[in-house]
């Protein structure tokens, strides 16, 4: 029960990595705020929770609003009286495109998802914590530190994730208050099997794993867990990888 007590918000929970750690979070005793803009597989991942009698509810959000998540992070508060763990994972990844045809719109999309979310999930769960600690945990990814064709909206959504994690982690040590993240690689989340579809997609991508395979959502939950727990109270600023070396390597 690494975090018997404490009550956490994960975005983006209900499906892939985010599912997985709300589960993973309950399972350590956690009462976990299950928040998404889709209702109805946020609603999902409650129900799953409750089938195991855990201690879930779910509130609708839209990260890319800073009233949502101040609202989010406020009704958290109020349903169970403080804040303990932020796990800002909601994020999106266009369409394919060139840096030269990048839409406006798609790379405004990817940055106020990926980018903007993660700030406002930092600031207003730091207001929350500031007077008691808690840790914050953000969802970057291996294309923050490697590059990859016709993803550039992404990368460079990404890549700030790994600077803001950074520079909060310093303005924040002296709330008792660690930020820290996470750098998935290939996860078995809905648009991977979606290009498992596609054998000549599926054999491109494969190849450039290490072993040939792709992680389980629920690997990367177990490493957020630890993160969040006290196991790593002394891990704080840095990104973690975890994409079975995966950035490692030539491909």
């Amino acid at each position: 029960m690494k975090l018997k007590g404490k009550v956490a918000i994960i975005t983006g929970a209900g499906s892939g990595i985010g599912r997985a750690t709300a589960l993973e979070f309950a399972r350590e005793g956690a009462s976990v705020v299950v928040a998404d803009r889709n209702v109805q597989t946020g609603q999902e991942t409650v129900e799953k929770m409750n089938k195991l009698n855990k201690t879930a509810i779910f509130v609708e959000v839209d990260v890319t609003s800073y009233e949502s998540v101040e609202a989010l992070v406020s009704q958290a508060v109020d349903r169970f009286g403080k804040l303990d763990i932020m796990h800002n994972n909601a994020g999106i990844n266009m369409a394919p495109h060139s840096v030269k045809d990048t839409p406006i719109e798609d790379y405004h999309q990817t940055v106020n998802v990926n980018q903007h979310g993660v700030f406002y999930g930092i600031q207003a769960a730091s207001n929350a914590m500031k007077e008691n600690g808690g840790v914050i945990i953000n969802t970057a990814s291996i294309y923050a530190y490697i590059a990859d064709r016709n993803r550039f909206a992404y990368h460079a959504s990404k890549g700030a994730v790994v600077s803001m994690t950074r520079a909060a982690a310093l303005d924040l040590a002296r709330h008792n208050i660690r930020v820290t993240g996470i750098a998935p690689g290939l996860i078995e989340t809905d648009i991977v099997q979606e290009w498992k579809k596609d054998p000549e997609i599926w054999a491109k991508i494969e190849k450039a794993q290490m072993r040939r395979k792709a992680g389980k959502p629920e690997d990367v939950a177990k490493l957020v867990t630890f993160l969040a727990s006290d196991d790593a109270s002394f891990m704080n600023a840095h990104i973690h990888y975890i994409d079975d070396g995966a950035a490692a390597f030539k491909r």
